[in-house]
């Protein structure tokens, strides 16, 4: 006699586990977030079944690297390592409208220009809605041109696999999105963490065996995490995010882990009426609006992956209204460290802020997660509380303690290298006193300002032109 179906009750938001539903979620705090869902129970062995054993190699074997499958895409290409890896699976995701499918349909494009057998299953649009983009895109100007991508509307892992196994002649496939795929034998609906989590296992299973590069398109939640199971993460080799401000141009696309290259590497793109646009100079057209004259500006040398980019930090200030707490407003960077630079400038360095309130901005529409940008956010809230700009040629990188002190931080000629190029003149970096790397060499036109602590850049903005150089600086 087949035993009944188990059912539970999961949280969509945290993915915690009831026996019987709740309007509560004690894991997360929110409220009708439980969804029944019912799971069937394995059927009980009569007999033991026989072991095959492993096949066992030694780690010291002769491989191939594979040969990768160029994406057609220069930005796509340098997240994913290179290209798509045969056999590989890779997880984008995110926010409605940010540009994840115009991404993906003009990969696929490019791929089939290419020649590349490429399929394109949407569970979202129509077939015609698809070809409608495509055209807006200008993605299908030649006849014949796209003659090796193929398009299905459907949201059948079932039928999905069984076209895959019959064709086998795809080199890549891309899903759009996995929260719409649907297995017939999980009695629950399309998103729900069994539903994502069984179809992304057959379809992975499938793409681990005929070969072909498999792309999940993903939805994330409110907090900009992967809808679905935290497992689905693990599951793939790959997992990158679309970010960017719809009310700005520029989209990053971000590798938050990769098997096959550089994790935090980036891909710059800008939204225009036909399409995405790659920007293979970021640092230049991030500061292309900059004005260098105003107060509360800084330009920090960021490194994004193996990437090099300068761009603007803006701080405001400006004093609090009434008997409250002042107001500390962040875009693109963490409030927390915001909070600690500002409390090492007032206890080490003198500069009260704590009746201001403060405004800070990335310009761009970028967001900035290395530590590296202390100094420059230093720089910026200095130059706003003395009303005296920083220099236009002038860049800051460096991580601050909560002495004050300042500390060195990695691919520092990387860097320098980034900020020559683009014309500017004075580097602020932390002194260098590290006996194990090398002191670094800046290029040709660039001098490097050491700051040892936070002070002595507050001493420089207070008794000095910002920029001219001082008998504490290095000349080169």
């Amino acid at each position: 006699m087949a035993k009944k179906p188990v059912t539970r009750f999961i949280c969509q938001n945290c993915h915690a586990t009831y026996s019987k539903w709740q309007g509560k979620c004690e894991s997360c705090g929110e409220w009708n977030t439980l969804e029944e869902e019912k799971i069937e129970a394995s059927p009980r062995r009569t007999a033991p079944t026989k072991a095959n054993g492993l096949t066992t190699v030694r780690l010291d074997g002769k491989t191939t690297p594979p040969e990768r499958i160029n994406s057609g895409i220069s930005e796509f290409n340098r997240v994913l390592g290179g290209g798509f890896v045969p056999g590989s699976v890779v997880l984008v995701g995110g926010d409605p409208g940010i540009g994840k499918s115009t991404l993906m349909l003009q990969a696929t494009c490019a791929l089939a220009k290419s020649q590349h057998e490429v399929l394109y299953v949407s569970g979202e649009e129509a077939i015609d809605q698809i070809r409608l983009r495509a055209q807006r895109l200008g993605l299908d100007t030649k006849p014949n041109e796209l003659n090796t991508l193929d398009l299905a509307a459907s949201i059948n892992v079932a039928d999905i696999a069984a076209t895959l196994e019959e064709k086998r002649i795809h080199k890549v496939v891309v899903i759009d999105s996995i929260q719409t795929m649907w297995l017939e034998n999980i009695e629950s609906a399309p998103g729900s963490v069994s539903q994502v989590r069984a179809c992304a296992f057959e379809l992975i299973r499938l793409a681990k065996t005929l070969g072909f590069s498999l792309v999940l398109i993903g939805h994330v939640t409110k907090e900009g995490a992967l809808a679905g199971p935290r497992v689905l993460e693990h599951m793939v080799d790959a997992v990158l995010y679309f970010e960017g401000d719809r009310g700005h141009q520029f989209r990053i696309l971000r590798a938050a882990k990769n098997r096959f290259g550089a994790t935090d590497e980036i891909g710059v793109f800008a939204m225009t009426d036909s399409g995405l646009k790659e920007v293979l100079n970021p640092s230049a057209l991030f500061l292309a609006e900059r004005r260098g004259n105003i107060a509360g500006s800084a330009v920090f040398a960021g490194l994004e992956g193996t990437r090099p980019v300068l761009m603007e930090i803006q701080v405001l200030l400006s004093t609090k209204a009434g008997d409250g707490a002042a107001r500390r407003s962040v875009i693109g960077w963490d409030n927390a460290r915001l909070s600690m630079i500002l409390a090492v400038l007032e206890s080490r360095c003198g500069v009260k802020l704590n009746n201001m309130d403060v405004y800070l901005n990335i310009t761009g529409g970028i967001k900035i997660n290395e530590p590296a940008a202390d100094l420059a956010v230093a720089a910026a809230l200095i130059s706003a509380a003395t009303g005296q700009p920083t220099a236009s040629e002038a860049a800051y990188f460096g991580e601050i303690g909560l002495s004050g002190e300042l500390r060195q931080v990695s691919q520092t000629e990387l860097r320098l290298k980034e900020m020559a190029k683009l014309g500017f003149q004075h580097a602020y970096l932390p002194r260098h006193v590290s006996a194990v790397n090398a002191r670094p060499r800046p290029p040709k036109g660039l001098s490097l300002q050491e700051i040892g602590h936070l002070s002595d850049l507050v001493a420089r903005f207070s008794a000095a032109t910002p920029g001219a150089p001082t008998s504490t600086q290095k000349e080169t």
